[in-house]
């Protein structure tokens, strides 16, 4: 039996159909070249869903061991205890022999796997740096042509957190009192990049004030040091104290990230294509390295040519593709 059509596809999808989700992000995270060219032509009909539009991607980081699960699945179900419909992409470890998802962090989340208006989806990473797996951003593009919020976990490798920026609308940084993150997060930058940040597990009261004190002395020392983030420098960063698994601040929690998507309404497009650019460059140089970037006029032709093209209707996968393509081309033409 031959493929459905794209559009077939993307309708199922856009009407929020689970099975049709389901069969998206099992083509996306296809690796094989016959796939590509499907996941493209599908990726282009879904960039115009309404809802891709007027959604809103959550990027929820941290270390490992700050209760990001638990916080995800508490998150998820106040949005749809406020009637919004909610898709969960969960990058998870690879198993080291099968390079498969450990499902570890779907394990810990508890969800009504009868309730139409929320999808979950384990990624694994397959080796992956940056906490995301090779078809997050794909991955995304197609739950928010389906939901109304994406939240993304990621693994939580620690200091390598930084590619959720090119893939979240609102970046909500995870940590836990008593940790000694803070001082880890100031030495590695990682401050500059959270719109909101949360402090969880906040039991214990004292410790929970202590860490929250420390955050805000945290960002001072950004501030002072120069260090603001340039795509939203006008923000600033609430701190939000939670504790997943008693409920507490969650309210609190959806109100700063609706408050950021606010804030958001006239960057919001320029920022999703600021991340569209650099995930493109980054598969591209992650399957072709230095030598294919050199060869395609270097890093800043090529950026330059990947916001032109972005612009004029191509998706990152398929123009990564394209310029793969080229490179080889040229390499051809050079032996």
């Amino acid at each position: 039996m031959p493929p459905s059509e794209p559009d077939d596809d993307a309708r199922q999808v856009m009407s929020a159909d689970k099975a049709a989700v389901s069969r998206a992000l099992n083509l996306v995270e296809d690796r094989r070249a016959e796939s590509h060219a499907r996941v493209a032509d599908l990726l282009a009909v879904l960039k115009d869903s309404p809802k891709a539009a007027g959604g809103h991607r959550v990027g929820l980081t941290g270390p490992p061991g700050v209760g990001k699960s638990t916080l995800t699945s508490a998150l998820a179900r106040s949005l749809r205890q406020r009637g919004r419909t909610v898709g969960v992409v969960a990058v998870d470890p690879s198993s080291i022999r099968s390079g498969g998802s450990l499902l570890g962090d779907r394990a810990r989340m508890s969800f009504d796997p009868t309730d139409k208006g929320l999808f979950v989806r384990s990624l694994a990473t397959a080796g992956e740096v940056g906490g995301l797996a090779y078809a997050a951003n794909s991955s995304v593009r197609v739950l928010a042509a389906a939901y109304d919020t994406v939240v993304v976990e990621t693994t939580g490798v620690g200091q390598s957190e930084i590619d959720i920026v090119h893939v979240a609308d609102t970046v909500v940084l995870v940590i836990q009192p008593g940790s000694g993150d803070v001082l880890q997060f100031l030495k590695a930058g990682i401050m500059e990049i959270p719109d909101i940040l949360v402090v969880n597990k906040a039991d214990h009261d004292e410790l929970a004030r202590r860490a929250v004190a420390d955050l805000r002395g945290a960002l001072r020392t950004a501030h002072a040091a120069g260090a603001d983030r340039d795509r939203d420098s006008d923000w600033e960063t609430p701190i939000v104290a939670t504790s997943a698994t008693k409920g507490t601040g969650i309210d609190e929690l959806i109100d700063a990230l609706d408050a950021h998507r606010g804030h958001l309404e006239t960057t919001l497009q320029t920022r999703r294509r600021q991340g569209e650019v650099q995930w493109t460059l980054d598969l591209f140089s992650r399957k072709h390295g230095e030598h294919g970037v050199s060869t395609l006029g270097g890093l800043a032709t090529l950026k330059a040519r990947t916001e032109q093209e972005l612009d004029g209707g191509e998706t990152p996968l398929s123009l990564c593709e394209r310029l793969s393509r080229e490179y080889v081309a040229a390499l051809g033409q050079t032996t």
